[in-house]
């Protein structure tokens, strides 16, 4: 789905008709997460939350030095834990990391509980925007565009599992979320929960 700039939804009916779900973000690293989701849930007059945020408050860590100290296993537990209290409140917008719905209790837990959108974006697009920042533990690498290239290729077919999916794209970010908005309607109108 691309944006469409003509789609006038009322986020505030949108909201209302999904009411009881969280709408959690999923998808790979510069797709736009957090980004996005902070307007996203302002348009729909919820709280936000970025699963790696509220890991590193828990573990009084950054993302990279969990990595470093503890591996990778050890911050997926944690990353799972943080994601189950975090969807035990009410419902909200959830940027989670790249990871955690690769994990097939979590990808269930987020299924259970919350509307799941894989916010898709070409390679060009995520490179563009990862490449801007050095913070991104599985991109120190001799490689690192080839690794994420990889991990697009091996996450995709997961990331397809998501309720809807939407494309990120360049520009104003008010047009992903306006896309958002557009699938969240046509989802509602199918799925009276």
């Amino acid at each position: 789905m691309t944006a469409k700039s003509s789609y006038t939804a009322d986020p505030a009916q949108i909201g209302q008709a999904i009411s009881n779900r969280t709408v959690a973000l999923v998808g790979l690293m510069g797709a736009g997460k957090s980004t996005v989701g902070r307007r996203l849930a302002e348009a729909l007059g919820r709280q936000f939350y970025d699963s790696d945020n509220e890991i590193e408050k828990a573990a009084g860590l950054s993302i990279s030095d969990i990595f470093s100290l503890h591996g990778e296993d050890e911050f997926r537990r944690g990353e799972r834990r943080v994601l189950e209290r975090l969807l035990s409140e009410a419902p909200h917008v959830l940027a989670t990391g790249g990871g955690a719905y690769l994990n097939p209790e979590t990808r269930d837990l987020l299924r259970d509980k919350a509307i799941t959108i894989w916010l898709n974006a070409d390679l060009e697009t995520l490179w563009r925007r990862v490449s801007r920042r050095s913070h991104r533990p599985l991109l120190r690498a001799d490689d690192p565009k080839g690794v994420l290239g990889r991990l697009l290729d091996e996450r995709s077919p997961i990331y397809e599992k998501a309720d809807l999916v939407v494309t990120s794209v360049e520009g104003p970010h008010r047009a992903t979320v306006n896309s958002i908005l557009q699938a969240l309607d046509e989802w509602s109108q199918t799925h009276n929960d």
